[in-house]
């Protein structure tokens, strides 16, 4: 810092030195109100899951009278099946357990839209393709926190760990290895997700996708595409546009 004071005085970045920049009440209450709904999700999963074991032990999941589950006619009709002792004790468990992060489930929903109608970044975001006005929107939204921190659209993209690291040594040449996953795991894993609905909405993105493909192999164009949305959310918060526009923007 004692070398840096001229630039501290003057307002300049300071170089050699990492700056922190530490969200606000707001964004944190928002992050951990997402990983809540994220790890409600995975309970939800959870339980589904062991109830399926229960049913494929006993060759009993091609009788259930839905295909998806869980549905009012599917808990019903594992309420009234017959099993073994202890695997309708578990059974009963397992049920009761399904209700219960069914509901936090949905008490967590009920307070992310109460909070996604103040927040303007959730709202530019909510209109990208497959991203919604809920839990994907706001989880984004605060962990960008202020865009403004981001001086251009890759330094988002590196934020998040999408990034190629490289380690070289010497006057070797560049070789990059895979992406540092450096940043939120959480918006890796959203980002992931968002990839296959915004390929099926957006046609350029998608032909973008099959020559990577074709060169690389799915698994590396799907991290690109990652990458790629990245950016366009940093443009879509920066100039306050939407999905639409900032592709329009990006064609002409």
């Amino acid at each position: 810092m004692w070398v840096n004071r001229g630039r501290l005085l003057h307002g300049k970045p300071v170089r050699g030195l990492r700056q922190v920049d530490i969200a606000s009440t707001t964004a944190q209450e928002n992050r951990r109100l997402t990983t809540l709904r994220k790890d409600a999700g995975a309970d939800l999963t959870r339980v589904i899951n062991k109830i399926k074991q229960i049913l494929r032990r006993h060759n009993l999941h091609w009788e259930m009278p839905t295909k998806t589950f869980p549905t009012v006619a599917a808990i019903a009709w594992l309420t009234q099946l017959v099993l073994p002792a202890i695997d309708r004790l578990e059974m009963n468990h397992l049920l009761a357990a399904l209700e219960q992060v069914e509901q936090r489930k949905k008490e967590l929903e009920k307070v992310i839209a109460q909070r996604n109608d103040t927040s303007k970044e959730a709202a530019i975001l909510s209109s990208m393709p497959g991203m919604g006005s809920g839990f994907t929107a706001m989880s984004l939204a605060c962990r960008v926190g202020r865009v403004e921190r981001f001086p251009r659209a890759h330094s988002l993209a590196n934020y998040w760990g999408l990034t190629p690291g490289c380690r070289n040594s010497g006057e070797n040449d560049q070789r990059l290895g895979r992406i540092t996953k450096a940043g939120s795991a959480t918006a890796r894993w959203l980002l992931a997700q968002l990839v296959h609905k915004v390929l099926r909405r957006d046609a350029r993105l998608r032909e973008w996708f099959k020559r990577i493909k074709r060169r690389r192999g799915s698994t590396i164009a799907r991290v690109a595409v990652m990458r790629k949305l990245a950016t366009i959310i940093w443009h879509m918060l920066s100039k306050r546009k939407t999905y639409a526009e900032c592709r329009e923007l990006a064609a002409a």
